[in-house]
């Protein structure tokens, strides 16, 4: 696809400075900036249109500051700010979409953390970019505090993009877990799917994570077939796009079903339904009687804007 990187989180042309991780010297002569992150909440300009970043080595009470890259000369560093004491707390939902926000009195008026999810469309490339690579690699530290070979506990290095052992000197590096998300069409139809705990009626494209030794035309193959007892031929490549929820990498994939009768697995999916070009342009429009769309900025509606428009080649 030629607009491949016109994805959400693709695109941001940002210089990830790897040379800086293994320099501290350089690193520290630098200006900086920081970005704080509450529970994987991105703190966020008054009109929700930007990152907030605060210069300096803001918050240096809270966690370890994380190199994200190099813009305009200057060095941008993420911190893990949850333990924070935030207003609206609280307000924090365990729903499908979090709308809650915090904020904080010190930080910039108007500022506030909020769920990515929610903002994501609103952001600049480089923006959304920066957002993303602060979000996964601060989860992944969250998460791996302790070595996986011996159990002892890890410290961070190379400006946050590695964890060492003490105990029997591993190293440990952020990984990003790889997802088949398919656009599967038979004639002018395309396999949509609900997942269970989606809200009733949000339908998007299959999708699943790749096993160890499968390429990723055998992963859209086995997901689709496990799922929905739908049979692929032909797949190919089509875009990826970076999805820190919390550290996948989804990787877009167009398959021509070889049969359409559908039989759902339970256990991995909750619906399954075929819709034809006609039906789709209602669930975009906002007519259809039953199905509302993928969201905006996931791969998934961006897949199947580009099968209306005739843009997957």
């Amino acid at each position: 696809m030629d607009h491949a990187e016109t994805v959400t989180f693709g695109g941001g042309g940002l210089n990830r400075a790897e040379d800086l991780r293994r320099h501290p010297d350089q690193l520290a002569a630098l200006p900086a900036c920081t970005i704080p992150v509450w529970r994987g909440k991105i703190l966020l300009n008054a009109d929700r249109s930007a990152l907030e970043m605060i210069p300096g080595h803001a918050l240096d009470d809270h966690g370890h500051p994380v190199l994200i890259g190099e813009v305009g000369g200057t060095a941008v560093f993420a911190r893990d700010v949850s333990g924070l004491p935030v207003a609206g707390a609280d307000d924090a939902l365990d729903t499908f979409l979090d709308p809650s926000e915090q904020t904080h009195p010190d930080l910039p008026e108007g500022s506030a953390f909020a769920e990515l999810r929610a903002v994501m469309t609103q952001l600049s490339p480089l923006d959304a970019e920066i957002a993303a690579t602060a979000k996964g690699v601060l989860e992944w530290h969250r998460t791996h505090g302790f070595c996986a070979n011996c159990g002892t506990a890890t410290s961070p290095g190379k400006a946050g993009w590695m964890r060492a052992c003490d105990g029997c000197g591993r190293s440990h590096f952020p990984r990003t877990d790889p997802v088949v998300i398919m656009l599967i069409t038979r004639g002018d139809s395309v396999l949509l799917g609900r997942s269970h705990g989606w809200p009733e009626g949000f339908f998007s494209c299959l999708a699943g994570f790749m096993e160890p030794g499968e390429t990723m035309e055998g992963a859209v193959r086995r997901e689709v077939w496990e799922e929905t007892g739908v049979r692929v031929g032909p797949v190919r490549y089509l875009a990826s796009q970076p999805w820190p929820f919390p550290g996948s990498l989804m990787l877009g994939a167009h398959g021509e079903a070889t049969s359409a009768d559908i039989t759902i697995d339970p256990e991995e999916i909750a619906e399954a339904i075929w819709l034809d070009r006609s039906e789709v342009l209602d669930v975009f429009a906002g007519t259809h009687p039953t199905v509302t769309p993928a969201r905006k900025g996931a791969i998934a509606r961006f897949l199947l804007e580009a099968w209306l428009t005739d843009r997957i080649d």
